[in-house]
């Protein structure tokens, strides 16, 4: 495929010519030569070309191309394949692309980088759903795997599907981790990071009995007598984890490199980390300036709600003077770090039990009996953890301070209230273009679809839950009814109001896996099949929503994803003057069938100008 070979972390291998393309090339330089002696100039040569390609640039026209030549890190050349041969010298990397499909690097809008990378160094559940009797089969397991552990040594478990052990068997308590043999603290993190189990000996470590409040934007799961189960939701983690020993730095730049190995295997070059604080910049930068830097790296400094209650002017300017002393204040081809946004979070999770998201009608509850259910309004609707006049004032202050808001908001009260907040943010500040966002916005009522246009928000969206799921079906159809299950994850009808939609897969909230999360964006259906699915449950349409064009969704993961960051005039497209960032793919998106789109594979990721990544179906053929 190509005439000199990089490892993944790019390094040179020895040069190789192909032998067809050196003839060609002798060819083109013998023509340039002929236009050199009629006066016409010579382009400089470039340090990579790519040929013979199905090049998909994202611009506006949404051209294709043949070839693309790059020098310096910028893209130099755009066009035909004729036209790329003078940008070849003696020293040019000439990669012939074989037809294959080039494309922008991704640009992933929402993610959790930090949590992702040490997820990938933990005890992990794999997303599967389990029994709780199969829960404690595998914690035990990682439990044994590990006999030299003394019993003050934290054992902290990742990606349980929570929803999904309910669905089967019922929502477990400390009892079931208090039964392991063990006397090591044990924290148990959901899938969606809102909600966590832990054992006895973890709240007593921690400091947790029946007195202990509710923080705010948090819950503490209590039983009938007032006793807390081990379950905790959103804040509530946190009077856990506050008791464990905080990770070193090499413990976080050990997360960070293995972050950066799965992101660049997907082909992103360019991340948000949507809920960061000084740990992640301090991890980034020193791989940052150790060279290992792979992706470009953009933080979002979490400012929670008690920060706010006690001192928003403080809380905002504790996190320009943290932004200011890691930000890297110009991009360049060269993947660098950023801090230029601020994440709130406005409310938690749609899916029983933990129904923290704020909806606009309570949830519905089972007046009846298992076997013959009743459904029901009942008196719970989720509260937002911002009241709305200090998520306006939070907001102005942020603006004002340089920061972009990013907002999570799932329940449609939630995103309602946002909406609201930026609708005045952009009376208080007019001519601003702050890049105003909202993630998730799972729910939203039909009567705010078309504000998003109308206020420039940015509504950032996570395709995979688009499918069919036992999550979706079995904990939130009834408990949301008829009318409010049909508008689930609006991404069509959000793009047919105008709204610029942006991507982010909430990584490691789900599998990472880019593809198959577009493949749910164009299908709204799943794929069985897929190694990041986990069986047929996982095949059926979630609703009828409209379906998103498969330029629509590549767009929402390059250059909507690229303005939403600020990045638009330099990455997000493969253009003259922009970044060389660039992925190329063993599939064309836009031309093969539907189902197989999301087991589409990324086989190089250039970032810079730099091949980062190249997949091992390639480095075996040379």
């Amino acid at each position: 495929m190509r005439n000199k070979s990089r490892d993944a972390g790019g390094s040179r291998v020895p040069p190789r010519r192909h032998r067809a393309f050196g003839a060609a090339c002798a060819a083109s330089h013998a023509l340039f030569a002929m236009q050199v002696a009629c006066g016409a100039s010579m382009p400089q040569t470039a340090d990579t070309v790519l040929r013979n390609g199905f090049v998909y640039t994202v611009d506006s026209a949404e051209s294709v191309h043949q070839a693309v030549a790059v020098r310096a890190g910028k893209i130099v050349y755009v066009g035909a394949d004729s036209g790329v041969q003078g940008y070849v010298g003696a020293r040019t990397e000439v990669i012939d692309l074989m037809g294959r499909m080039l494309m922008p690097g991704l640009v992933d809008g929402h993610l959790h980088v930090m949590s992702g990378g040490a997820q990938r160094l933990m005890c992990s559940l794999d997303y599967k759903t389990h029994t709780i009797a199969q829960l404690q089969e595998k914690i035990q397991a990682c439990l044994d795997s590990e006999p030299a552990k003394g019993p003050d040594q934290w054992l902290e478990v990742s990606s349980w599907d929570r929803q999904g052990t309910v669905s089967v068997d019922a929502d477990p308590t400390r009892a079931a981790l208090d039964a392991l043999r063990t006397q090591r603290p044990i924290l148990v993190h959901s899938t969606d990071h809102h909600s966590a189990l832990t054992n006895s000996r973890a709240m007593a470590l921690a400091g947790i009995t029946a007195a202990t409040p509710d923080p705010v934007g948090g819950k503490v799961d209590r039983d009938a007598g007032g006793q807390p189960t081990g379950i905790f939701e959103d804040a509530g983690i946190a009077l856990v984890s506050a008791a464990m020993p905080a990770p070193t730095p090499e413990d976080d730049v050990r997360s960070a490199k293995a972050a950066l190995d799965a992101i660049r295997r997907q082909g992103v070059t360019t991340f948000m980390d949507a809920s960061s604080d000084e740990r992640a910049l301090r991890a980034f930068t020193a791989v940052h300036r150790s060279g290992e830097l792979t992706a470009r790296a953009l933080f979002a400094l979490l400012i929670d709600p008690d920060q706010v209650a006690k001192d928003p002017q403080k809380a905002i300017a504790a996190a320009k003077a943290l932004a200011a002393s890691h930000d890297q204040a110009a991009a360049e081809p060269a993947p660098g770090v950023g801090a230029r946004h601020i994440k709130l979070m406005m409310d938690g999770v749609l899916q029983a039990p933990a129904q923290t998201a704020a909806m606009l009608a309570p949830y519905n509850v089972n007046a009846g009996t298992d076997g013959a259910p009743k459904w029901v309004p009942g008196t719970h609707s989720g509260d937002v953890y911002f009241p709305q006049e200090t998520l306006k004032s939070v907001l102005v202050a942020a603006v004002k301070a340089g920061f972009d808001p990013h907002v999570h908001a799932i329940g449609d009260r939630a995103v309602r209230e946002t909406l609201h907040a930026y609708e005045d943010l952009r009376a208080r500040l007019p001519g601003n273009d702050v890049r105003a966002a909202i993630a998730h916005c799972e729910t939203v009522d039909p009567a705010d679809f078309g504000r998003f246009k109308a206020l420039g928000v940015i509504p950032v969206m996570s395709f995979q839950w688009a499918q069919e799921a036992p999550y979706s079906v079995d904990a939130m159809k009834n408990q949301l009814g008829p009318e409010r299950y049909a508008r689930l994850e609006p991404e069509g009808s959000l793009h047919n109001a105008g709204a610029r939609i942006a991507y982010g897969s909430d990584w490691p909230i789900d599998p990472f896996a880019e593809f198959l999360a577009l493949k749910i964006g164009v299908t709204r259906r799943g794929d069985p099949t897929h190694p990041a699915s986990f069986g047929p449950s996982y095949a059926g349409r979630l609703n009828d929503d409209p379906l998103l064009p498969r330029n629509v969704a590549l767009r929402a993961i390059t250059m909507n994803s690229a303005y939403q960051l600020r990045l638009e005039k330099v990455v997000g497209s493969i253009e003259v003057g922009k970044f060389a960032d660039m992925i190329v793919l063993d599939q064309n998106f836009l031309q093969i069938p539907e189902n197989d789109l999301g087991k589409i594979q990324v086989l190089m990721t250039i970032v810079g100008g730099k091949i980062v990544y190249t997949a091992d179906s390639l480095r075996s053929k040379g």
